[in-house]
Formats: structure tokens, sequence, C-alpha cells
């Protein structure tokens, strides 16, 4: 009965290690290799596209590309606000049904397994999916500061030195607010202080 025990403890410190530990599509990968006889190559692609918050998901690449400013047409004219307005409410439509469905299959995936290999797996799932979710809360965020800058005539300058971010940016990430020369020295910086 003592073997018994310190096999469980051992089982359920394994478990709590594994949700500590940050979840990448090939540790999810791996753990699903295990348990079903399909390639980790297959799983980390399902889950890294799955995962994916970027317009791209939103369906909204057509209309990214869609968008092409007439010869001497000034730069954040009314309609290029209404392209980004339409662009950035229906990105945020689909991040809220995501969020949506998320919370709605977490209820009914929700099932208490006895082995406790099992339960770890639900649970590091479930902690991906959920700081999956958090990172796309946060844009959702970004997404309403975006458009209340659109709705101040403040969209489309950047925030660091004050000149165009450019239309070609804009259409790529719809939320920038430094121009890319801005951007590239903000990175730099932050490798530097990472160091």
């Amino acid at each position: 009965m003592a073997q018994k025990k310190s096999l469980m403890q051992k089982a359920i410190d394994a478990a709590k290690k594994v949700v500590a530990k940050p979840i990448t599509p090939k540790k999810v990968a791996k753990k699903v290799v295990a348990k079903k006889s399909i390639t980790p190559k297959k799983v980390a692609k399902k889950v890294v596209a799955k995962k994916s918050i970027t317009p791209k998901k939103a369906g909204a690449l057509k209309q990214f590309n869609s968008y092409t400013p007439k010869a001497n047409e000034k730069y954040m004219n009314k309609s290029q606000f209404k392209h980004f307005i339409k662009i950035l409410n229906e990105w945020k439509l689909e991040l809220s049904n995501d969020i949506d469905r998320t919370v709605s299959n977490m209820q009914v995936e929700l099932t208490a397994y006895a082995d406790p290999n099992d339960r770890a797996s639900q649970e590091s799932d479930m902690a991906l999916e959920l700081r999956n979710r958090d990172r796309e809360r946060k844009l959702i965020k970004k997404i309403d500061g975006t458009l209340l800058n659109i709705s101040n005539d403040e969209y489309g300058y950047c925030n660091g030195c004050g000149e165009e971010i450019g239309l070609n940016r804009l259409l790529a990430r719809p939320t920038a607010t430094l121009c890319i020369d801005c951007k590239t020295l903000d990175e730099i910086r932050e490798k530097k202080m990472a160091k």
C-alpha cells in the first residue's frame, strides 16, 4: 500500500509539473502522439493553426488586400477610415465568437478523469486554451483602442515620431501604433534590455 501511495504521489507531482510548465505545440503533439497513432507534425500544425490570432483567422485577408489607394488620394481619408473600421469590427467579432465558443466548449468537455495523467493532460490543454483566449482578450482591447483612435482622427500616425505609419503596414497589422522605423528601434531596445 505504501508503494502505491508513493507511485500515486509521484504521478500527482508529475501532473502538477506539467500544468506549471509552458506548453508548446511540440509538447502537445508529443502527448497526443503517445495516446494516438498520428504524427507530431500533424498535431503541431493543427495546434498552431487553431491558436493563431492574426487577421487571417478572421477571414479578412482578402479584405486587407482588396483596398488599393487611388492616385492622388489623401492619406487617411473617409474611405480608408471606413475600410479599417469594417476590418477591425469584423476581426473583433470573430475574436469574441472564439472566446464564447471556448467557454462553452470548456464547460461541455469538463470531465473528472480518474487517471492523474489524463487529468494533467486535460488541465494543460485547458491552460493552453485559456492563455490563448487571454491573448485574444488583450487584442480585443487593442482593437477597441484603435477604433477610438479612428473616431478621434488619430489613426494612421506613429505614436513615436508622428509620421504616417503607411497603408501597407496598416493593412498587414491594423492595430499598429508605430511606424516601421520606430517599431524596429523599439524591438532593438527590448532585445538589449533582455540581455
